[in-house]
């Protein structure tokens, strides 16, 4: 994901590679910049990709954001130790009995 909206990456602090690991993100709404930590994060995965986002609170305007989450956000984000749902599929439409 590019541009100002979207995750545009992983950073450990002091660029260490240990501690807690941060992301990088910005508000749609405000366009403020920040970086979140991964409890402030969610994912969810669905079946497709429209159902396959990721979102969180803008920590400067108090938006709520939600983003689709391309295959390389979705491997940053796993990666990075955000809490991860799965969501379960559409069941299909229970047939339904003819009357007779």
């Amino acid at each position: 994901m590019s541009g100002s909206s979207g995750i545009s990456g992983v950073v450990s602090p002091l660029g260490t590679g240990s501690g807690p690991v941060v992301f990088r993100a910005a508000c749609p709404g405000c366009r403020a910049r920040f970086e979140l930590a991964a409890e402030a994060l969610r994912l969810a995965i669905g079946a497709s990709r429209r159902t396959t986002f990721y979102s969180f609170t803008c920590p400067e305007c108090g938006a709520a954001v939600r983003k689709p989450a391309g295959e390389r956000i979705v491997e940053l984000l796993t990666g990075g130790g955000v809490r991860t749902l799965r969501l379960a599929p559409a069941s299909p439409a229970a047939p339904t009995a003819p009357i007779v």
